[in-house]
């Protein structure tokens, strides 16, 4: 065996031990959702199940309606989604390629508003979504949950913008086309990696997000699919095989989604790292 490989050995091995670390969890969660509840309070508890229950996914689609929330999360992340999109590719823009007063400042003000936690301010939200006549609305997760990915997706976005070479937007002015055109003919098909990573951060963020939800929905039908799995948890005990359950199908798009663009999503983290 080679010396060079011989020193990998403890590297692979390692990584191997963290891996199955990690995924310890998710073992969990799968035999906890595949098991009856008379067996997941059983002591000593099983690793395995000695039954493979699958009534657990019948029971959380039918009986506790989880296509509701699923319909709802999906309304709420792809609106996030779309906003957050349409706010930050102008205003990224600007940022990077216009020379205004304040534009270093405005750039650290992004960044002060993404340290802020949503509890500091959840009241203040709270007051406005009344005033505005939003609460209860798929609207006010929407722009609750665009208000605090915007920063982050503007910091990503500007960095693209400036990486692409300034000669190639000039040439397009020349050849005619208006700004609005360079934007979208130009820039947005170079930046792509860029701007699918930053729509999978708003969408991730919105569909897993949790305070907005208990905060401003107050009706079932518009209820996500995160505050669903609070219903999972009672006063006095929790149904852990359906929680589990219910957990492991709201993972899935979110699986999928990496899945389907995991080459994208790799390209838009590490793109615009050498160059300035």
């Amino acid at each position: 065996m080679k010396r060079q490989n011989r020193e990998k050995i403890p590297a692979v091995v390692l990584t191997i031990v963290l891996l199955l670390f990690l995924l310890i969890p998710f073992f969990a969660m799968i035999s906890t959702m595949l098991k009856s509840s008379t067996e997941v309070y059983a002591s000593p508890p099983t690793w395995i199940p000695k039954d493979i229950h699958l009534g657990n996914f019948i029971t959380v689609w039918t009986e506790f309606e989880l296509f509701i929330y699923f319909k709802s999360s999906i309304i709420i992340a792809v609106g996030a989604t779309i906003l957050n999109t349409l706010l930050t590719v102008p205003a990224a823009y600007a940022v990077a390629r216009l020379r205004f007063i304040g534009r270093g400042l405005i750039l650290y003000l992004f960044l002060v508003i993404q340290m802020f936690s949503p509890v500091i301010v959840i009241i203040s939200l709270f007051k406005i979504m009344v005033g505005l006549n939003l609460l209860d609305t798929y609207f006010s997760l929407i722009i609750a949950n665009t208000v605090f990915t915007i920063a982050f997706t503007i910091w990503m976005m500007n960095g693209y913008f400036r990486s692409i070479p300034m000669e190639i937007e000039e040439a397009a002015l020349i050849d005619g086309c208006s700004r609005v055109q360079t934007i979208t003919r130009i820039m947005i098909p170079i930046a792509v990696p860029g701007l699918v990573t930053a729509m999978i951060y708003t969408f991730i963020y919105a569909w897993n997000e949790f305070l907005f939800g208990l905060s401003f929905i107050q009706s079932k039908p518009k209820m996500p699919l995160v505050l669903g799995l609070y219903n999972f948890v009672g006063r006095w005990s929790t149904q852990w095989e359906l929680l589990t359950m219910a957990a492991f199908l709201a993972i899935i798009p979110v699986l999928v989604l990496f899945y389907l663009i995991e080459r994208r999503l790799v390209a838009g983290l590490a793109g615009g790292a050498v160059k300035e």
